[in-house]
């Protein structure tokens, strides 16, 4: 039996942690002037569906981490949880800050294959102790790769940057 806050400390910690990283994004993502003065292609999703997008991909990512938390089998795959999180929360912001803050898409489009990569990480690792929690990554997984698609596209049609 979890003790008594047990069962819902990791819920409340990773929601908390999802809900900062995505308004900390949110205040890095500026779709002013410069933005909208960017060619973009005619496939591109339209500006409203990027936020709710966003939400239930970060819903879905606090569920892995909870579940991948719950399922740890030890404080040292728990701080490996954590880690991960951690990291990809950080490359999450570092990749709004290059593109939209820094005005880099180019920049953006070099560190979205690190972001692309911390979330196939625990994907890979939660297989291991929590197959859930892997599952849970794929949409997230497959968000980046069309954003990366669509970055790319972003570069060529706009670039080169200074």
């Amino acid at each position: 039996m979890m003790a008594r806050g047990g069962f819902w400390k990791p819920v409340l910690t990773a929601a908390a942690v999802a809900i900062f990283i995505g308004a900390l994004g949110g205040t890095l993502t500026d779709t002013g002037v410069w933005y909208q003065s960017l060619l973009k292609p005619a496939w591109q999703p339209p500006d409203w569906l990027f936020g709710p997008a966003w939400t239930v991909i970060f819903a879905l990512a606090t569920v892995s981490a909870v579940y991948a938390w719950r399922n740890a089998d030890n404080r040292a795959q728990r701080e490996l949880v954590i880690g991960l999180f951690a990291l990809n929360g950080f490359l999450n912001l570092l990749w709004s800050l290059l593109f939209f803050a820094l005005r880099r898409p180019d920049w953006a489009l070099a560190e979205v294959a690190f972001l692309w990569l911390s979330i196939l990480l625990p994907i890979i690792v939660f297989w291991r102790f929590a197959k859930p929690a892997s599952l849970y990554l794929v949409p997230y997984l497959l968000w980046v790769s069309f954003a990366a698609f669509l970055n790319l596209t972003v570069v060529r049609l706009n670039g080169p940057f200074s």
